[in-house]
């Protein structure tokens, strides 16, 4: 890809902040040294952590991912070591929830989008680390995803209870997303072609019930369900991770409805001026909420990076400026702020850095 020299330079200054900012507030403030859990948030001005009520296993598993991509072995060996000890249901299998502030099992549902992150965090850490234990938990936590978590038509569930016996969550597109780049990223690590099969299925179980055919949109809900919406950084996040998965997903039809789906959410879901993306659309294009998140932000730049035509590179460069401008400062990011720029939240998540690490690694170098 012929990228304009201002993109790689901005995207550098994104990458530099992140580790000279970012990536220390949770080996710092940002983590719990007694429990060794990252906190679930600090303040933008001190780093100092929010009351701790509770802890996540998602949360854990996505600074898992995050510190084994930069490199640090070490913290990701501590961060791997103790999602295995708190969140890991060894009576009744598969992963709790959350737990509480003094690490015991608080939230005990069984969600499909904490296992999605699970298989994730540990397919990247077991890939790097060389550690085999971290490779047996994506094996054996995919199995249990198709087992257990298994709906209709192809589909799974959002949510069962801790013993797996009551559906609690019905199908919805956003933990299936996460699954579908947890098995993405389990396929690259193991090499296993089970994955190959699995992806497939899923993708026509998508693409048949979420997407919109007008737009090609993936939408929130099974379609005709009430109150539907259309979230603009989804579709970016699913544009990436279709061209990520390549011919795999061939005869899905996800490709060919992600690249219209692209374009919609780019015309209705992107601020021309300020180039903030809203949170979602009804299927005509309207804006149904205006709120402006990090997360939908870094998608859009992960996006702009890997659509491989001339208008997006031309409008890369000024969108990387853009987002840099609106969202980070010499402390942070800005989590969610107005279609205004006013700060809608000022804390910052420990979820976030996963968003701007895979955002910025798409980026040229």
């Amino acid at each position: 890809m012929n990228t304009p020299a201002s993109a790689t330079i901005l995207a550098a200054s994104l990458r530099d902040h992140f580790t000279r900012i970012v990536l220390p507030i949770w080996r710092g403030p940002g983590f719990n040294t007694a429990l060794k859990l990252p906190y679930e948030a600090v303040s933008a001005e001190d780093h100092l952590p929010l009351p701790a009520e509770r802890y996540r296993a998602m949360a854990c598993a996505r600074q898992l991912f995050v510190f084994s991509q930069a490199g640090d072995a070490a913290h990701a060996q501590v961060l791997f070591d103790a999602l295995v000890h708190y969140f890991q249901d060894k009576h009744r299998g598969g992963w709790f929830f959350s737990v509480d502030a003094k690490g015991a099992p608080l939230d005990t549902t069984k969600d499909l989008y904490t296992h999605a992150f699970l298989v994730f965090a540990c397919a990247e850490y077991g890939a790097r680390s060389g550690n085999p234990d971290a490779l047996d938990i994506v094996r054996s936590t995919s199995e249990l995803i198709e087992n257990r978590f298994a709906a209709q038509h192809g589909l799974f569930n959002a949510a069962l209870d801790a013993d797996f016996s009551t559906v609690t969550g019905m199908p919805v597109q956003n933990p299936m997303m996460h699954l579908t780049e947890a098995w993405l990223a389990a396929r690259a690590a193991t090499q296993d072609s089970a994955f190959d099969a699995a992806l497939r299925k899923l993708a026509d179980a998508i693409e048949r019930t979420f997407v919109h055919a007008p737009t090609g949109c993936v939408a929130e809900l099974p379609l005709g369900a009430d109150d539907n919406r259309l979230e603009p950084g989804h579709q970016f996040e699913w544009f990436w991770l279709v061209k990520q998965a390549g011919p795999l997903l061939d005869g899905s039809g996800l490709d060919e409805a992600l690249s219209r789906a692209f374009g919609f959410a780019q015309q209705y879901g992107v601020d021309p001026v300020t180039g903030g993306v809203c949170a979602s659309l009804d299927e005509t294009g309207r804006v149904k909420d205006a709120t402006q998140r990090i997360w939908a932000q870094s998608e859009y730049l992960r996006a702009l990076a890997t659509r491989d035509d001339a208008a997006a590179r031309a409008v890369l460069p000024g969108q990387i400026e853009r987002f840099q401008q609106r969202f980070l400062h010499p402390q942070g990011w800005y989590e969610c702020k107005t279609a205004a720029g006013e700060v809608l939240r000022a804390d910052m998540p420990s979820t976030t850095p996963y968003h701007l690490a895979t955002a910025y690694a798409a980026l040229p170098a």
